[in-house]
């Protein structure tokens, strides 16, 4: 089973249009969407809908309608109780795929309530193959939060004589790099070009001054800082590109793939189908080339669809999705 954390989830409300975005005016929608979200909780939806066993993790109350619209979805979930209600997330998405994301900031999270949280995860992760961190951290929580939860989970295995779930991140900002910063190895982290650049300059590593919109553009240079961040306790990164696919870096090899072409209609939770895309293939076995595939199949699939809405299976064709893949040697 993997297991999902989003401690900031969201209710993701998606607006499409059918002309571009006019600031300052009175525009109609083409149509609205809304979902359950937070990073983790749409990778538990991607692999619910994979029939991958999965539970999401998250606080909420029982009776708010963001919780009980992942229940009526029939997605495993386990929430701790809170007063305030979820936050809303609202995506105005126009027709060339123009995505622009109003973002609510959540609710502040008491010591009771981390704690509990705390607790939920320990005890849920005992028999998981893989527990996902995934998104922000709302106010109230340490910015190392997430090493603690690591450090808790791997404990309470240790002490049970059993082995610990693999563990994989996506996050960005202060939590991502006070995790790798800390004593916990991470398994796998999944940041697009933009946080991997950002994770790396917060480590100490030097980046290349780059155009922020060309990030990504350069293989070569996500690679060499890839490389530096794997020094990190990390063994693998997956890093998409958009539209230009997704580069796999581990310690052995670099796994290269392109994207399929689409008509990407929402990009909003593309990159969270992307990493349930991997985790799916990792749980049936596939190598590092498959794991990409999928990834990528995943997230193209997901781009393609409106709202925040995950793809089947069907959907997510990896065989059509071609590999390259080199063996290197990591910088001194």
């Amino acid at each position: 089973m993997i297991v999902t954390v989003t401690l900031n989830p969201s209710f993701d409300r998606t607006i499409d249009l059918d002309a571009p975005l006019e600031r300052g005016s009175v525009q109609r929608a083409a149509r609205a969407i809304q979902e359950p979200g937070g990073k983790g909780v749409n990778v538990s939806r991607a692999l619910h809908t994979a029939g991958v066993a999965t539970l999401a993790m998250l606080p909420g109350a029982s009776a708010d309608p963001m919780v009980l619209a992942l229940l009526a979805d029939g997605i495993p979930a386990e929430t701790v109780p809170v007063t305030a209600p979820i936050r809303s997330n609202t995506t105005i998405t126009e027709p060339d795929g123009t995505t622009t994301k109003l973002n609510e900031p959540g609710a502040p999270v008491t010591e009771t309530t981390a704690a509990a949280l705390m607790t939920l995860i320990v005890s849920r992760s005992a028999d998981a193959t893989w527990l996902v961190l995934a998104g922000s951290l709302p106010p109230g929580l340490p910015s190392d939060f997430y090493a603690h939860i690591v450090h808790e989970v791997r404990n309470d295995a240790a002490l049970r004589g059993v082995p610990a779930p693999r563990v994989a991140v996506d996050s960005s900002g202060e939590p991502l790099a006070a995790l790798l910063a800390s004593d916990e190895r991470v398994d796998l982290i999944k940041p697009n070009a933009e946080e991997l650049f950002d994770l790396a300059s917060s480590l100490g590593i030097a980046v290349p001054d780059v155009d922020p919109e060309l990030l990504g553009s350069d293989d070569a240079s996500v690679v060499e800082i890839a490389d530096q961040v794997l020094q990190h306790g990390l063994g693998a990164a997956l890093i998409t590109l958009g539209s230009r696919g997704a580069v796999l870096a581990t310690d052995s090899d670099v796994v290269r793939a392109a994207a399929p072409r689409i008509v990407a209609r929402s990009t909003v939770g593309a990159g969270d189908c992307s990493l349930a895309g991997f985790l799916l293939a990792s749980e049936r076995g596939d190598d590092a080339a498959g794991c990409l595939a999928q990834a990528i199949a995943h997230g193209a699939a997901a781009a393609s669809l409106p709202g925040s809405k995950v793809p089947t299976l069907e959907q997510a064709d990896s065989g059509a999705i071609a590999v390259s893949r080199s063996p290197r040697v990591l910088a001194e």
